[in-house]
């Protein structure tokens, strides 16, 4: 088990947990947060909306297609079997959240949870992106603009699947991932740093988890750690999971500030475009966050 550092969001101004936040994102590329601000009964019944989505035909299901490269609807695939997921863009839009329930016929106890958890679920996620800006001594980035992208993941575990992988290793082709994890179900692994040894995610009930991803390292020049992890088949039951990623600047241009960039440290990559980036890793099928290295300087 990795018992990864845990962050209370009510108590930052203590100079303790920025020094924590930080460490975490420089060392593992995530860590948990408490005091978030989403209610566990509302966590509860976001789930159970998510389970609904699931348990629709399959051909409904397929409406939900891509905004932005591979952002809709994903089914079982031969790399990927066990595992499923729905995508709504861009999640801090109440009309997106609107058009993404409607196309799915969604019932309105379903449509209003979603509604509610993607409202708050943004307003963490951005207040925990200011923070880490803080963190780094940045105080003038608008995280706010950035857009979001939920995903609703289910991973279809059975008896014979157990100890394999339900999704492959990968890091996050975003800067920042919340994830309320299942509280049934665990199997969520990640990288030790340095090492080749995946370690399960210690359960926290009532947390919430941070990843650090791609756009995480390239933005900040090097500094923080886009984490590899995997999910891997625990038990023979069904597994669910809600994932609120933080992608990008609003321009869709990805580069680090120049207060970032020193004689001691220079620019490391390329500036580049999201979207673009999105579109190499699947072309290439670099999905751990090996993508970045073709874009170094």
């Amino acid at each position: 088990m990795a018992t990864l550092p845990v962050i209370d969001l009510a108590e930052f101004s203590d100079q303790n947990q920025r020094k924590n936040m930080l460490e975490a994102s420089r060392y593992w590329g995530c860590f948990r947060v408490i005091n978030h601000g989403i209610p566990g009964p509302l966590q509860s019944q976001m789930k159970a909306a998510v389970r609904a989505l699931f348990d629709l035909p399959d051909d409904v299901k397929r409406r939900n297609t891509d905004i932005i490269y591979s952002s809709g609807y994903l089914a079982p695939t031969l790399k990927n079997p066990l595992y499923e997921g729905f995508g709504l863009y861009d999640a801090s839009s109440q009309t997106d959240v609107d058009a993404f329930c409607s196309l799915l016929d969604a019932q309105v106890h379903v449509r209003e949870t979603i509604k509610t958890y993607a409202q708050k679920s943004h307003e963490v996620i951005i207040n925990i992106a200011t923070k880490l800006g803080e963190s780094m001594d940045l105080k003038d980035q608008n995280f706010g603009a950035w857009p979001c992208h939920f995903r609703f993941n289910k991973y279809n575990f059975a008896q014979v699947s157990a100890g394999s992988n339900g999704l492959q290793i990968h890091t996050d082709a975003v800067f920042l991932t919340l994830l309320q994890e299942d509280e049934c179900v665990g199997g969520l692994e990640i990288l030790v740093p340095g090492s080749d040894s995946f370690v399960e995610v210690d359960p926290l009930p009532g947390s919430l988890l941070v990843n650090l991803g791609d756009i995480a390292q390239a933005w900040s020049n090097g500094l923080l750690h886009n984490v590899k992890h995997r999910v891997r088949c625990k038990d023979a039951i069904e597994r669910f999971s809600i994932a609120l990623f933080l992608l990008a600047p609003k321009d869709d241009k990805v580069e680090a500030p120049t207060a970032l960039v020193n004689s001691d440290r220079p620019r490391m990559y390329q500036t580049f475009f999201y979207n673009d980036y999105r579109k190499l890793r699947f072309s290439t099928g670099l999905y751990a966050g090996e993508a970045l290295s073709q874009l170094l300087m």
